[in-house]
């Protein structure tokens, strides 16, 4: 708690106003994160464009500092000696992942997202192919300049897009 009042440039008894414990600093920096995630899946809930979701994500991962998904890495890891902290881990992801599958379902219905796969299997492989994005953008960021980023995207799209009825 003192690292981060001297960070923050503030007292220890600021930082301890706001936080009982460091546990309860580091739930909070968890929840601001998953907030960012619930706005962007908000803003495509009223239609089926993955890709626009994707895309906001791929803009957002690129103007955060590459110290923002570092620490992001060191709060997974935290996670797993910490079972209070997973269960925040475990219920803010589930969310994430019941609301992208939500928006996988709507295109489903639309004809726009392939329906021979349940919509919540697409959010487990969306999700866990954006982790892997986020987890090496920071290592590799030249991997994520804007053509191989549409490359990426329009790849993903491809992945989840209908068969052709000629593949059926």
């Amino acid at each position: 708690m003192r690292k981060v009042a001297k960070q923050a440039g503030c007292t220890t008894g600021a930082v301890t106003y706001y936080f009982a414990n460091k546990e309860e600093m580091v739930s909070a920096v968890a929840q601001s994160l998953f907030d960012q995630f619930d706005t962007m899946l908000d803003s495509g809930e009223g239609s089926a464009d993955v890709r626009v979701i994707i895309q906001q994500w791929l803009d957002w991962t690129s103007l955060n500092e590459t110290d923002t998904w570092l620490a992001v890495f060191q709060l997974l890891a935290h996670a797993r000696h910490e079972p209070a902290f997973a269960s925040v881990i475990q219920q803010r992801y589930f969310r994430f992942r019941q609301g992208l599958a939500t928006i996988l379902a709507k295109g489903q219905a639309q004809g726009v997202i392939r329906s021979d796969i349940p919509a919540d299997l697409l959010a487990d492989q969306l999700s866990a192919i954006s982790d892997g994005w986020m987890m090496m953008h920071p290592i590799e960021p030249e991997r994520f300049e804007p053509s191989r980023a549409k490359a990426l995207l329009d790849a993903l799209i491809t992945l989840i897009s209908p068969l052709p009825e000629s593949a059926v």
